[in-house]
C-alpha cells in the first residue's frame, strides 16, 4: 500500500547562509530547480544553469518572483568553451565571486536499461560526458571565482553502493562522480574549498516519474522511513555541506535514501 504520510516542508537554511553567489546546473527543472528554490529561501543569489535555456529562465523567473536574484544562463557542461562562458557570466553576477557550486546537472530520464553488453557506445560516452566530464568542467571553469570559504556539492547517486542491473553507464558515471569529490576535496582543500557529494534515493522529480511506473512507491518497501523521497528532502543535505556547518566535512559522500541502504 502506497504510503500517505506528508511530503516534507522546504528545508530550511543553516545559521549564517545567505548573500552568496551560488551556481546551480540542470536547474531548468526537477531536482535542481528544487536545490534553486532552497538558496533562494535562504537569502542567496541563484545562477540558474542549464542547457535547456527557456526552463532556465521560467526557474528563475520563479526565484525573482519571490523577492529574490536570480540569472539564468544557457550552458553545456560538456562544453570547456560553454562552461566558461557562464563562469564568467556568474563571477559578473556575483561582483568577481562565486560562493557555491552544485553540480546537478545529468543524464538520467531517456537513456536505455539493458544489459551491459547492449548498451550502445554513443550513449555510454553522452551519459559519461554529462555527469562526469560535466561536474569537473563546471568546477575547473569556477575555480578561480571560488573563494576561502565556498563549497562545491557534486550529485551522485545511491545506486553506486547498491548497484542497478541494467544501468551500467550511469552507475559508472556516479561512481565517478565520487573519485572526482575526493581528488577535488585533496586539490582544493588548501584553499579552504570544500567539496562534498550527495547521493540520492530515488527521488519523485518529473524524470523520476517518466522512468519507473508507480514511480510514487518505488523502493518505499526497502527505506526506514516509509514513505518516498521528495526533492525537498535532498536540499536539506545541500543547505548543510554548502553551509559554514560543514566547514570541516570534505571528500564525503552523504547518502540521502530515507534508510534504505547504511554505508
Amino acid at each position: 500500500m502506497m504510503n500517505t504520510n506528508p511530503a516534507p516542508t522546504p528545508a530550511r537554511a543553516p545559521a549564517g547562509v545567505g548573500s552568496r553567489t551560488v551556481v546551480v546546473t540542470g536547474a531548468a527543472g526537477g531536482l535542481g530547480r528544487a536545490f534553486a528554490l532552497g538558496f533562494q529561501s535562504a537569502g542567496d543569489r541563484v545562477v540558474v544553469a542549464d542547457v535547456d535555456s527557456s526552463g532556465a529562465e521560467e526557474t528563475a523567473r520563479l526565484l525573482r518572483d519571490a523577492g529574490g536574484q536570480a540569472l539564468a544562463v544557457a550552458v553545456d557542461v560538456t562544453s570547456a568553451e560553454s562552461t566558461e562562458e557562464m563562469a564568467a557570466r556568474a563571477a559578473e553576477f556575483g561582483a568577481g565571486r562565486v560562493d557555491v557550486l552544485v553540480n546537478n546537472a545529468a543524464v538520467y530520464a531517456g537513456i536505455t536499461r539493458a544489459p551491459f553488453e547492449d548498451l550502445d557506445p554513443g550513449e555510454w560516452d553522452r551519459v559519461m560526458a554529462v555527469n562526469l566530464k560535466g561536474p569537473w568542467l563546471c568546477t575547473r571553469a569556477l575555480s578561480p571565482h571560488f573563494r576561502s570559504g565556498s563549497h562545491v556539492v557534486n550529485l551522485a547517486s545511491a545506486t553506486v553502493f547498491s548497484g542497478s542491473a541494467q544501468w551500467a553507464h550511469y552507475v559508472a558515471s556516479k561512481s565517478g562522480v565520487i573519485g572526482l569529490t575526493r581528488v577535488l576535496a585533496r586539490e582544493l582543500g588548501p584553499r579552504g574549498i570544500t567539496v562534498n557529494a550527495i547521493a540520492p534515493g530515488f527521488t519523485l522529480t518529473e524524470a523520476s516519474n517518466a522512468l519507473i511506473e508507480n514511480a510514487a512507491e518505488y523502493g518505499v518497501d526497502r527505506s526506514s522511513l516509509k514513505r518516498a523521497s521528495q526533492p525537498e528532502d535532498i536540499v536539506g543535505a545541500a543547505l548543510f555541506l554548502a553551509g559554514p556547518g560543514s566547514d570541516y566535512v570534505s571528500g564525503q559522500t552523504l547518502v540521502v535514501d530515507g534508510g534504505r541502504q547504511f554505508i
